[in-house]
């Protein structure tokens, strides 16, 4: 009988009983709080916490990725899978002069220590280091990598991994103003709030250093919203939730792994198309949805009940990480925001876009009525 063995058999039960103590239980009081505290800060003391851009001066294209999860190339790795398509798609935008912005939890650091994660993925950090040389490369941390803000040698060791030197952020701001009105879109990980990924910076060092690996090592469920559809639903909702009660603010996340586009999933989106394609009589389109559905609710099934008069504010890129090996992320592109997903057919992959939608619609009046009318 191997180590890991014995040790599943004496300590699975009281790890378990003890994960589900001290798991991730995202809190609305606390989500709401602690974003509303990073916001402020990053608007009053730019550049410490995170950047306030103007996204309309520079002309900045832009493209989010969060939740790469690189790891060791092994059955763990989650990342593994899509990094042809990573690599593809980090491709396409270095040449057309985007900015990449990763959202949080590019490296796996739970499961896996920082040197074996950068031996094990110098093809993605090279290309990710041709956007730096272009200074066009923001990294933000998240749960899964919070070594970049709790740690004495991040700065060191972000040094040895691209080359230079990189402040690593909480939250970035872009700022964007049509008709003298002025929209932030503010961009963070997303797990802020959650009491096991955003305590202090002991318990986040406990949590990532020794409790998280350790329920690694004896293969259990690590209880994140990233892997449990309740925990998922709870905390997209937070963040809806707050984003909601903000005035000309769009909310851009990542950390549930689940793609989410003017505060719908895709599973919602397919509902509201159903519903239209209902009232236009569309017998083709309905029987092409309904399949979609199915299908989809394969993956996740929830959805919620007031799903067609959610104002259109929270946005959630999705992962580097999914099984099949498809990627999803956020692009902003003059004043338009679009929801894309690279795939790899055989050897080559392509870009699809998924949704979109102009950034200055988004808060007008007529944008929850469209959705009303779709219920007639």
């Amino acid at each position: 009988m191997s180590i890991r063995k014995f040790l599943q058999g004496i300590l699975s039960e009281p790890v378990r009983n003890m994960a589900n103590r001290f798991s991730s239980k995202p809190d609305k009081i606390r989500v709401h709080k602690a974003l509303s505290k990073l916001y402020q800060h990053i608007l009053s003391n730019p550049g410490k916490k995170g950047p306030v851009i103007n996204i309309d001066k520079t002309h900045r294209k832009i493209i989010i990725f969060s939740d790469l999860h690189k790891g060791n190339k092994k059955r763990a790795d989650d990342f593994a899978p899509a990094e042809p398509n990573y690599l593809a798609a980090l491709d396409y935008y270095n040449r057309e002069g985007y900015t990449l912005i990763l959202l949080g939890d590019s490296e796996e650091l739970w499961k896996f220590n920082l040197f074996t994660v950068q031996n094990h993925n110098q093809l993605s950090i090279e290309a990710e280091k041709k956007f730096l040389k272009r200074k066009a490369l923001i990294k933000v941390f998240g749960n899964h990598d919070v070594f970049w803000n709790n740690d004495p040698f991040a700065a060191l060791q972000i040094l040895n991994l691209y080359g230079k030197k990189m402040k690593i952020f909480e939250g970035v701001i872009l700022q964007h103003t049509h008709d003298g009105q002025t929209t932030h879109i503010f961009l963070t990980h997303g797990h802020q709030g959650d009491a096991q990924s955003d305590g202090n910076k002991l318990s986040a060092w406990f949590v990532a250093k020794i409790w998280s690996p350790f329920q690694s090592y004896l293969e259990l469920n690590l209880n994140t919203p990233a892997f449990n559809d309740i925990l998922k639903t709870e905390h997209n909702q937070f963040m809806y939730e707050w984003s909601s009660q903000q005035e000309n603010l769009i909310l851009v996340t990542g950390h549930t792994h689940q793609p989410i586009f003017e505060s719908l999933t895709h599973l919602e989106r397919l509902y509201k198309q159903l519903l239209i394609a209902h009232r236009e009589h569309q017998e083709e389109e309905i029987k092409r949805i309904e399949k979609e559905i199915a299908f989809r609710k394969q993956e996740y099934s929830h959805v919620s009940e007031d799903y067609l008069h959610l104002k259109p504010g929270y946005f959630n890129s999705g992962c580097c990480c999914f099984n099949d090996g498809d990627i999803t992320g956020i692009e902003i592109d003059h004043g338009e925001m679009r929801l894309i997903k690279w795939k790899q057919e055989g050897t080559v992959s392509s870009r699809t876009i998924l949704e979109k939608c102009a950034i200055d619609n988004l808060f007008q009046d007529n944008t929850v009525a469209t959705r009303e009318e779709a219920t007639e």
